[in-house]
């Protein structure tokens, strides 16, 4: 059985952050290792309060992961702070060849701020060159890049382009947020450029960003390549959203 080490924050409803990773690693059969970043007092609302964790724990438990058995990918959602994504990029840096899946957690679903402008930064420059695939969705692109969030298919390749010269690896744009007819996602890298369309599903249901991440971390994990692992990830998360 393939690890994989999440790296993320609770949320106490059960609905995102590690709970919706650690049921999808179950789902796909992977053995989960995990780091916790903060503790959120959540519900399907919004955030009531967030207890962040000291980032040379953070350190500890990713050291301790990494010691207990073979990491086969690592996921990282919500960091928090600058001095958590500075921990977390130090100690994947021990680590070179084990593919890491960056969602990079900005906000909530109701607008609370989940990475303060100080862990924005550091995520651009420790850490994004450390990526295999970062997974922003339409209105995280933009706010990565500085810019309004894309308004169509054309503006979020221009995004994936500008996110993958900043540094990342492969950047897999998620169009949920859009409209239309098919949900479209795109995969860019040095390599390639595709596109990623399914049907669009009439539900509303938090933490599917976190799915896919970890969806597509076990994938890598179990020896799928960039691009097949994308395919799997948005399959299983479609999959959840037709209940």
């Amino acid at each position: 059985m393939s690890a994989v080490l999440v790296i993320a924050g609770t949320d106490s409803s059960g609905g995102a952050g590690l709970t919706r990773d650690l049921r999808t690693l179950a789902h796909l059969d992977a053995r989960p290792l995990c780091a916790v970043t903060a503790v959120t007092a959540q519900s399907d609302a919004g955030v009531l309060a967030t207890h962040v964790v000291p980032a040379s724990m953070v350190r500890a438990q990713i050291e301790a992961a990494f010691a207990t058995c073979p990491v086969d990918a690592v996921k990282i959602g919500m960091l928090a702070t600058g001095g958590t994504v500075r921990a977390v990029a130090h100690s994947l840096a021990r680590h070179p060849l084990v593919p890491v899946v960056l969602d990079p957690v900005l906000a909530s679903s109701s607008g609370s701020l989940l990475l303060d402008e100080l862990g924005r930064r550091e995520l651009l420059d420790v850490l994004l060159p450390r990526v295999a695939v970062l997974t922003p969705n339409i209105p995280e692109a933009g706010i990565l890049l500085g810019t309004p969030a894309a308004a169509n298919e054309e503006e979020m390749l221009s995004q994936a382009r500008a996110l993958l010269a900043l540094g990342a690896r492969a950047v897999l744009l998620k169009g949920g947020h859009a409209s239309g007819r098919d949900a479209v996602d795109l995969l860019v890298s040095a390599r390639l450029t595709r596109r990623l369309s399914a049907p669009r599903v009439d539900a509303e249901l938090r933490g599917t960003g976190c799915a896919l991440a970890t969806a597509i971390a076990a994938a890598l994990a179990s020896g799928l390549d960039l691009e097949a692992a994308c395919v799997r990830g948005k399959d299983h998360v479609t999959g959840l959203l037709r209940g």
